[in-house]
């Protein structure tokens, strides 16, 4: 199979601990854009909550990383690979003998990709948390929901957002770095210091002075009229993100209002009325109305799809946004490459024990300079 039909990361070796959420969703985002990951797993391992969609793509191999044998094999597997990715409490892998310092003496090119929290150091940097916590302390979970109380925006912002994207993002490059200078490093992606960095447009926002540490007072936290959603007279949801001029001219033609009307839409004093002045209009119509009035137009106008329906959106159905694979309906990989496109690889979506997977590697063709210091 050539290079172009295995993905842009084909011919990448890459470890991984499993452990929950991000770190193994950072490794799918890897393996279904090509990259050979291998999946170390403890003996008997069930997962919390199935893996078919986040553990895709990508062999499982268990080792029991409290016996000295495995781990001399499990050491052999990384003095081969590019990176390594786990997301331990700090000191779990020292403790386990594979902590940064014996690995890079192994295989000095190895990225090693850790995946925490609070991060490898700081005063809470081994202590419990989760998602919610993290965006808590960042700032990120104050700006979120209603006027009334926060809300948690699931766990997208801490986990995989300022978690998991960042991983992918740094374990990436620092294999360019160790393929133009022969080094590896460690990567410490922390949760917190990534919904931080996601904030960053806000904190420049309030620092012109264009951002209120209130929710519902701003233009992109539901306070604005034009940016929200509304519920229809059927009950069903809509939402609005008619943000510039040209876009809003074309909402409130369609809704029926005349400009003058809301002349005062960028005004955070204004907000609260202008938004019951649409939902007043909005609630009159039932949502097939109103969808087949402005879904094709440029008034931002869109529906608010459950998670079950979301398929069978015409738009995201024409674009196979989400692929039927081993009997589920889950999202096809992302983002999209015109030479190398992502698949997900069923081929590779196997048991292995640490042999077969020292074998499986030594067996393939790898890409000059690939291999960590090997």
């Amino acid at each position: 199979m050539s290079d172009e039909a295995e993905g842009p990361l084909a011919g990448l070796r890459i470890v991984e601990f499993v452990g929950l959420g991000p770190a193994p969703f950072a490794a799918m985002l890897l393996a279904d854009m090509g990259a050979d990951i291998v999946r170390i797993d403890r003996p008997n391992a069930s997962p919390i909550v199935p893996d078919k969609v986040t553990g895709r793509s990508r062999p499982t191999v268990t080792a029991n990383l409290k016996n000295a044998d495995d781990i001399e094999q499990v050491k052999a597997l990384l003095a081969g690979a590019d990176a390594l990715i786990e997301g331990f409490r700090p000191g779990v892998m020292e403790r386990l003998g594979l902590g940064p310092e014996p690995l890079l003496a192994l295989n000095p090119r190895l990225v090693y990709g850790r995946m925490t929290g609070w991060g490898q150091e700081g005063p809470l940097a081994s202590y419990a948390g989760h998602d919610i916590n993290y965006i808590a302390v960042t700032g990120t979970l104050a700006a979120i929901g209603t006027a009334e109380r926060a809300v948690p925006p699931l766990n997208l912002v801490g986990d995989y957002g300022g978690g998991a994207l960042y991983l992918a993002l740094g374990v990436l490059a620092g294999i360019i770095s160790a393929a133009r200078t022969g080094r590896g490093q460690i990567v410490d992606a922390a949760m917190v210091d990534g919904a931080a960095s996601l904030m960053s447009l806000f904190v420049e926002m309030r620092c012109a002075g264009m951002w209120a540490d209130r929710r519902e007072a701003n233009m992109l936290d539901g306070g604005a009229s034009y940016y929200g959603v509304y519920r229809c007279a059927d009950g069903l949801e809509v939402a609005v993100g008619a943000i510039e001029p040209q876009f809003h001219a074309e909402l409130l033609r369609h809704l029926g209002f005349e400009a003058k009307d809301f002349t005062d839409r960028m005004d955070s004093a204004a907000f609260a009325t202008l938004r019951g002045r649409l939902a007043e209009r909005i609630a009159t119509r039932p949502r097939a109305e109103w969808l087949a009035m402005l879904e094709h137009t440029d008034a931002c106008f869109t529906p608010v799809v459950a998670l079950g329906d979301a398929p069978k959106h015409p738009h995201l159905a024409a674009r196979g946004t989400f692929v039927e694979h081993e009997g589920l309906t889950q999202p096809a990989p992302a983002p999209r490459f015109s030479r190398t496109p992502s698949r997900i690889f069923t081929e590779r979506r196997v048991s292995l024990s640490l042999g077969e997977a020292l074998e499986r590697w030594s067996d393939q063709a790898i890409l000059s300079g690939q291999a960590g210091g090997n």
